[in-house]
């Protein structure tokens, strides 16, 4: 993460919300392959643990449970002109951004555990849809269902470090950071522009 430390973040609600929202990030594993990553949707379970799942074909599969796993969220993003900042010279091209970095041990769930996480991610995400009526699994023939989780492995990620990055101009005065927001958002950036104007 940056290490500037006007840019660490180490609010773990906020931290949990951001992967709430956003339900998807970058899972790394060491393996005897190689470094190895899976892009997966992922839901808390409690306060300090997620749950995802891979396919049994995906090859971090067979090499996670009991592996150091690190979770990685990318929230908003955006070059930042140095001429939005409206300050004197000596100001250079950057980049702003949302991050976070979740480590901990990775743990393999049970059948049962895979389809309640399953069924929580869904639910959670087609809350988001309203007004459509919500999809469930019982709407699917239960073979189908069954057979489809059999191609699936679901995993624990028991956190032990939580590392987040802000960098949102902290370090200009707030007349500059709130005129770079402005500039984020005239060239489309405005999930970073909102971050910048709330810090």
């Amino acid at each position: 993460m940056h290490p500037d430390s006007a840019f660490r973040w180490e609010d773990r609600d906020a931290m949990r919300a951001l992967v709430a929202e956003l339900g998807f990030g970058a899972l790394f594993a060491a393996t005897p392959d190689g470094p190895r990553v899976a892009h997966v949707p992922a839901v808390w379970l409690d306060e300090a643990t997620l749950g995802f799942h891979v396919a049994r074909g995906n090859g971090i599969a067979r090499h996670l449970d009991g592996a150091t796993g690190l979770f990685v969220v990318q929230g908003p993003d955006g070059y930042v002109s140095p001429d939005w900042y409206g300050l004197d010279d000596g100001q250079v091209p950057t980049w702003n951004y949302v991050a976070l970095e979740l480590e901990g041990t990775v743990r393999r769930m049970d059948h049962d555990a895979l389809i309640a996480q399953i069924d929580r991610l869904t639910t959670e995400q087609e809350a988001r849809l309203a007004p459509k009526a919500p999809w469930s699994r019982a709407t699917m023939e239960p073979a189908t269902f069954e057979r489809m989780t059999r191609a699936i492995i679901g995993f624990r990620l028991e956190i032990a470090g939580w590392r987040g990055t802000i960098k949102l101009g902290q370090n200009k005065p707030e007349a500059a950071r709130l005129a770079a927001a402005n500039g984020m958002e005239g060239s489309g950036r405005r999930g970073i522009a909102h971050w910048m104007r709330n810090l």
